[in-house]
């Protein structure tokens, strides 16, 4: 099963890019320096980002579709990042190594199902879910703290 995982497109968080602390304050985000890595993943490049970069913490609504489902929270963005991260049957950095949580959604946007993927590389689950002809993507979230990771989609 062929599946593309892409990261956000950083085109919405452009316009934060440089904003004073304050200003980012008055939107509920936090201006943060990398202090190690791993440990803040960006979402745009779906890779850690490097000690000593900036990131912005935000809220972000991950699964808009209009279902109890509807989903959001806080994600890391790198303010230099250029463009989104976009793979073909390829696991991301920011998803190797960590604890995952695989929401499946069929084509409503409803949840049609769940995997956990404690250990190891999740290419297993996602071909496994993306093999059942109801699943139209997968939203995989960090199992911990719950974050928002990436959209997983059949090429």
């Amino acid at each position: 099963m062929t599946f593309r995982i892409t990261g956000l497109s950083p085109e919405p968080f452009r316009p934060l890019f440089g904003l004073p602390d304050a200003e980012l304050a008055a939107r509920g985000i936090v201006r943060k320096t990398v202090t190690a890595k791993p440990g803040f993943p960006c979402r745009i490049t779906l890779d850690d980002a490097e000690p000593g970069e900036s990131v912005l913490l935000l809220h972000h609504e991950s699964h808009s579709a209009d279902t109890p489902y509807r989903s959001a929270y806080a994600i890391y963005v790198r303010e230099n990042a250029a463009e989104a991260a976009e793979l073909t049957d390829e696991i991301p950095p920011v998803m190797r190594g960590r604890p995952l949580a695989l929401r499946l959604f069929d084509s409503t946007g409803m949840l049609a199902g769940a995997d956990l993927v404690l250990t190891g590389d999740p290419r297993a689950a996602i071909e496994t879910a993306l093999a059942r002809s109801e699943i139209a993507y997968i939203d995989v979230h960090n199992a911990a703290h719950g974050c928002f990771a990436a959209r997983v989609e059949r090429a």
